[in-house]
């Protein structure tokens, strides 16, 4: 069967496949949607949404795959699949929800990867531009879809948290500011090696006006002209970090004291860090430094990572549950004890 030109087709449904449904349908793109499980997540709710849209389920069928002029590719599936594999020889793009939002979103992109913290890093930016009184839309690899963020009148910044996944199909995405917060051995079963995960990440920087990186990861840095880091020791010029006065240890501009980091809601150097990020990223994208200091002082984290549920008899409870790869509880163990995990 012939390819179509105006076809495009999702493969992979999910939270992720229905916003790209929703997408095409407004853009008036005629779709098909492809899943090789026999009972997708949001097979229901597609079914409702788009009765007249053909559906394929069960497995790789390539006879529509031959039909089509777009691939719309779930994250969670590998570009190396063979079938593909054979599509790309064919010359037929393969693209991700993100290119979909880059070439509809027009207003600023904080774009926000990394192995670890990027949600929370992604939510106490958003929390943040909040404050700095800009209607923000903060969302793509947790909460709403990207996507599902482009409304009409459209919000006055994206934050978006980004996987390597996600990365890997995108193309024309251009932030106002992007980082890259750590890079840790992470999706090997994806990845031939450390170097080709990073390479995903690094993808984040294509197209930035500007670029925060991590100064204590060297993973994480890039050849952008406009750039600010982050680090958990003495600022220079054009970084964030930490700075001694007295007995207190302050987070810091350069050499301008902004918050001492007892005040923090959140304890542990891992947390330290993020802030020291978001900062960072904050102020790249011109919001606020008063506002975000005031976020800082009241965000308390997010669900399920190293949050505290009890304090009994002297001793604290945390829940860490989303501490899903060794770096991450490392960060934690390490953070919250004060002492190096070797």
């Amino acid at each position: 069967m012939a390819a179509q030109e105006n076809l495009h087709v999702i493969v992979g449904l999910g939270i992720t496949g229905l916003s790209c449904a929703r997408y095409l349908t407004r853009h008036h793109i005629p779709f098909a949607v492809m899943d090789t499980r026999s009972n997708p997540p949001g097979l229901a709710e597609l079914k409702q949404t788009f009765p007249d849209v053909s559906i394929s389920l069960g497995g790789w069928d390539e006879a529509l795959l031959d039909t089509a002029g777009k691939l719309i590719i779930s994250p969670g599936l590998s570009l190396k699949e063979p079938a593909i594999v054979r599509q790309i020889k064919r010359g037929i793009p393969v693209i991700g929800d993100i290119e979909l939002f880059a070439k509809e979103a027009s207003s600023p992109i904080i774009s926000i990867t990394g192995t670890n913290a990027k949600s929370t890093v992604t939510t106490l930016v958003g929390e943040m531009a909040k404050a700095s009184g800009l209607n923000a839309g903060i969302g793509g690899n947790l909460g709403l879809p990207a996507l599902d963020l482009i409304t009409i009148p459209q919000p006055q910044l994206y934050v978006l948290e980004l996987s390597s996944f996600q990365l890997e199909t995108t193309y024309l995405l251009k932030s106002k500011v992007a980082t890259i917060l750590n890079v840790m051995p992470d999706h090997m079963d994806r990845y031939d090696d450390i170097q080709a995960y990073r390479a995903a990440k690094q993808r984040i920087y294509l197209n930035c006006e500007s670029a925060v990186c991590n100064r204590d990861d060297a993973m994480t840095d890039c050849d952008i002209k406009n750039k600010y880091y982050f680090t958990l020791q003495t600022p220079g010029k054009n970084e964030f970090g930490l700075l001694k006065k007295n007995k207190d240890v302050y987070l810091a501009h350069e050499d301008q004291l902004l918050m001492p980091v007892r005040e923090l809601p959140i304890l542990g150097r891992h947390y330290q860090a993020n802030a020291l990020a978001a900062l960072a990223l904050g102020y790249t994208a011109g919001l606020s430094m008063d506002s975000m200091i005031d976020t800082l002082h009241v965000f308390k984290g997010l669900p399920h990572r190293c949050q505290l549920i009890r304090e009994h008899q002297g001793v604290r409870w945390y829940n860490d549950s989303k501490g899903t790869n060794v770096g991450a509880t490392l960060a934690a163990i390490e953070g919250l004890g004060g002492f190096k995990v070797s």
